[in-house]
């Protein structure tokens, strides 16, 4: 078991594409590392250089306290579990664990004894003797994982191992590789594109976006308190409501400008953020959907709505709103390169499953002040001093 440094990790495809951009993280021994973000992000390519199988342009990448930039793959002591399980059909599910100790000269009745062991950690026991097209896609992944496991490497690295399990497999297959992960306590590096697996699995989540880290916190931290408007937009389902809107001075601060409507903002916010004057750029203003209370009547901190669609999802609703201004127009007054123009802003809303509303209705929401956001207009950077 060991640490792991990427320290500066920059890797360069060709002569200008960056997939890997000064990436510097460093995770604990026995630590679960999830690295989440879009397609094409860099966190696959991060895992590899991991794993030797891409060289490192620039910076430094240690395991357990060593570099290992010029080292092999295979003397780095790590295993990696793929998308694909890639068993060989061939041979039983303890033929396909125990392979890799085979090679490297163990005996037998050792190989026997690690596969049994992993075995019963991965609840694989009475399968031992199937061959994997007699599997289930849950069974051929802990195949592939009790292959990793019997090596007792320093670091288990995983390229989206659930990607190919069908929804309610890969919810159940969450909670085994976690549960495994605990009982081994060894570092292990997870590489997704689905954030609920990175909030649900990680003790912390690293947060990518073109080949760039982002962000790299606890769960609840990265969505409670998220360092700009793109991990903001991307930790949670359905993800936060971002409206870039105007600022406007009246004799209890500040207000947000929603069109012909008016928020104010609790003074509390102007001292724990740095919000711009008034008459400048403007704000992003970011809300959760569970910050978003349907009400039956007016009142001094609600908003106007509309209702355009609505998912019923079984436990919640989810209905899209659109703000109106007093003429009914779906808009919001916010700031364009200097100049104030109208466009179409939506709000999503959660709601209890059993909720009236319909399509078409006129409906007030109150917006939990104790959950405001601001955003740079510009940078996308959160206004939130302490970062």
């Amino acid at each position: 078991m060991a640490e792991i440094t990427f320290d500066g990790v920059t890797k360069i495809f060709g002569d200008d594409i960056r997939a890997v951009d000064e990436l510097s993280l460093h995770v604990d021994d026995g630590e679960f590392m999830v690295l989440v973000g879009p397609s094409g992000c860099g966190k696959t390519t991060a895992l590899r250089m991991l794993a030797g199988l891409e060289d490192i342009t620039s910076g430094s990448l240690s395991i357990g306290g060593t570099v290992v930039n010029n080292v092999l793959p295979k003397d780095r002591d790590v295993a990696m579990v793929f998308q694909n399980y890639a068993l060989y059909p061939h041979m039983t599910v303890a033929q396909n664990m125990g392979f890799a100790l085979k090679i490297r000269g163990q005996s037998k009745a050792e190989v026997a004894k690690k596969v049994g062991e992993a075995a019963a950690i991965l609840r694989l026991t009475e399968y031992l003797d199937r061959r994997p097209k007699a599997l289930s896609g849950g069974q051929r992944q802990r195949v592939a994982m009790g292959r990793a496991i019997v090596r007792s490497p320093q670091a288990f690295l995983m390229d989206e191992p659930l990607s190919n399990l069908d929804a309610q497999l890969r919810v159940e297959m969450r909670l085994e590789i976690a549960r495994i992960q605990r009982l081994l306590g060894v570092a292990t590096v997870y590489v997704t594109h689905d954030q609920i697996e990175a909030m649900t699995m990680g003790d912390r989540v690293a947060v990518m976006r073109g080949g760039r880290l982002q962000q790299c916190d606890t769960p609840q931290d990265l969505y409670d308190h998220p360092r700009n408007e793109f991990v903001a937009g991307f930790m949670g389902s359905p993800p936060m409501n971002l409206l870039r809107v105007g600022l406007e001075a009246n004799a209890d601060g500040i207000a947000l400008v929603l069109g012909s409507q008016r928020l104010d903002v609790p003074t509390s916010y102007c001292s724990s953020h740095d919000l711009p004057t008034v008459d400048g750029p403007g704000v992003v203003f970011g809300i959760r959907p569970e910050d978003v209370e349907v009400l039956d009547a007016s009142s001094s901190d609600s908003i106007m709505t509309r209702v355009e669609r609505r998912e019923a999802l079984g436990a919640e609703i989810l209905v899209h709103l659109s703000l109106v201004d007093a003429e009914g127009d779906n808009a919001v007054i916010v700031n364009d390169s200097g100049a104030f123009v109208a466009r179409p802003t939506r709000l999503v809303a959660k709601m209890g499953p059993r909720s009236g509303v319909a399509v078409g209705d006129q409906i007030q929401v109150r917006l939990n002040r104790e959950h405001f956001h601001f955003f740079d207009a510009d940078s996308g950077l959160s206004l939130r001093r302490n970062q």
